[in-house]
């Protein structure tokens, strides 16, 4: 594959959150036993009798990674097409996304299934000036219903955590303001550093609404993770005066570092494809990096195959407009960064191989079989390469 000039080209990297295409070789290391996102949601779609496909994506050759119920392989893909292996400890959202930076995370980060020591859950107290309520896993839609109530009473702070190595806190916007809730989350960060509860990510979560019918507020959400032990590709790429945007919360990923030309906060998908669209459009030489969380947040986590099958529709039809206003220099990444099988009794993310679509501007029939790639890092090698400087890792798609 030959190496474009990236001098006048955009590469734009879509994350489909969540979106697996089948188990890894260690899957079941992970407590995972033949997880497949994109297969189980595929399946139970078409057994339902009401899935029309995803025609954009088998065009770009979906179909031509691995069987998929009703997805053909394309005689000539659009894209290039692969899997990505992760080699990164853990399965969850910020390592994925490093590695596809460059960065290898070692070791998992901690989880709490039973809940936080009650050392912890003082120490927060102390720190906070409040009290804390709740101190378990669970989804937070469920939680908020339970404990809002007494937290609009009392004005303790509702703690949870997930599957996922998080420290959450939910406050209603009658208690605290975002503001108010941020600097708490910021405190909350400082603390959960350090052996034994260097969480992935402490997470604020404002709510609004009365009960029985709490909302969780996506556009105010927001997350505090640790930084990333290492200089990245979007690092490097700022430092070579390249441009880097980030829709969705990609940026919190990497604790803000490296965003130079801004960030867009989106409430979901549709959005997140609007605000994307709005920057290849206006944008020429940049890095785009947007995540679209909806198949995660609202049906991988809450085993809901048949609302994870409508956002990939949405998704598919929305990418149908996308694709038009690409410049023949722009190349664009579609992938995801953990697998959440719907299927699956649980509700935590499961450990998968991810697809990946390579499209190069507006060639069509271009499309070469990638392989599966051994770690995330050949994305980042691969936007490293378009822009001329060299990757902390991986392997461009553009070497034999």
């Amino acid at each position: 594959m030959k190496r474009k000039n990236g001098k006048n080209g955009k590469a734009i990297i879509i994350v489909l959150d969540g979106v697996g295409a089948g188990p890894a070789p260690d899957s079941a290391q992970y407590g995972d036993i033949c997880p497949n996102t994109l297969g189980h949601v595929l399946q139970r779609a078409v057994a339902n009798g009401a899935f029309a496909g995803l025609p954009v994506l088998e065009k770009l050759g979906l179909g031509n990674i691995a069987p998929l119920p009703a997805i053909a392989p394309a005689n000539a893909p659009f894209a290039s097409y692969g899997l990505m292996r992760e080699l990164s400890a853990g399965k969850d959202t910020i390592t994925g996304h490093w590695e596809m930076m460059g960065i290898l995370n070692t070791e998992p980060f901690p989880t709490f299934p039973e809940g936080f020591p009650q050392n912890i859950i003082r120490e927060f107290e102390e720190t906070s000036g409040r009290k804390a309520i709740g101190n378990k896993a669970a989804s937070g839609t469920a939680i908020i219903e339970e404990l809002g109530p007494e937290h609009l009473k009392t004005g303790a702070l509702i703690v949870y955590t997930s599957a996922d190595s998080v420290f959450q806190i939910a406050a209603h916007t009658a208690v605290m303001g975002a503001a108010e809730l941020y600097g708490i989350c910021e405190k909350a960060r400082r603390m959960m550093t350090g052996p034994g509860r260097n969480v992935c990510r402490v997470i604020a979560r404002p709510f609004e609404g009365t009960p029985g019918s709490f909302r969780r507020i996506p556009e105010k959400r927001k997350d505090f993770p640790q930084p990333p032990p290492g200089e990245t590709v979007i690092d490097m790429l700022s430092a070579n005066g390249v441009p880097v945007f980030s829709v969705g919360k990609v940026a919190e990923m990497f604790d803000m570092r490296g965003f130079s030309a801004g960030t867009v906060k989106i409430s979901g998908n549709r959005q997140g494809m609007e605000e994307l669209s709005k920057l290849v459009k206006s944008e020429r030489q940049c890095l785009i990096f947007a995540n679209l969380n909806d198949f995660d947040t609202l049906y991988g986590h809450r085993n809901d195959p048949a609302g994870f099958a409508r956002a990939l529709a949405e998704f598919d039809s929305l990418l149908g407009g996308l694709l038009p206003i690409l410049d023949a220099e722009d190349s664009l990444f579609i992938t995801a960064d953990h697998g959440n099988d719907p299927t699956t009794p649980g509700t935590d993310h499961t450990r998968e191989l991810v697809p990946v679509l390579f499209l190069e501007g507006r060639r069509c029939g271009a499309g070469m079989d990638l392989g599966v790639r051994q770690g995330f890092m050949d994305l980042g090698a691969t936007v490293a390469d378009i822009f001329g400087i060299k990757s902390p890792g991986g392997k461009s798609f553009y070497l034999p």
